[in-house]
């Protein structure tokens, strides 16, 4: 269930867009043998957040995904991570990240078997 932080958050986005949907990860279901994207998405319905139908929701590429944050978990290149927030404490770190950017690019060029 979406806190009421993110409905706030959520509702302004919508105001500029109305097709705009809120997405959340279900910590729960966050690990590399979990088959099934851990992704809950709600859509906006008369001024409300309602779960959306998962049948109507199609993930391009999640396989390829999982394997590409599995890899990057097991040589602890998910380190490179820079948020927004740790970007303000030192204006030095890249939270465009670059580097994780390239990285990504790597794993997932047809030279590494993927597409």
């Amino acid at each position: 269930i979406p806190t009421p932080c993110a409905t706030r958050i959520a509702d302004k986005i919508a105001e500029q867009f109305e097709n705009a949907v809120l997405l959340m990860l279900d910590g729960s279901k966050m690990s590399p043998d979990y088959r099934v994207p851990p992704i809950v998405m709600y859509e906006r319905k008369d001024s409300r957040w309602i779960l959306k139908d998962k049948h109507t929701i199609m993930l391009r590429q999640w396989e390829e995904t999982r394997d590409i944050a599995g890899q990057m978990l097991e040589s602890g290149d998910h380190a490179l991570l820079v948020d927004f927030d740790s970007h303000l404490d030192d204006i030095t770190r890249d939270w465009t990240n670059q580097k994780l950017n390239a990285k990504i690019a790597e794993l997932a060029s047809p030279a590494n078997g993927s597409i």
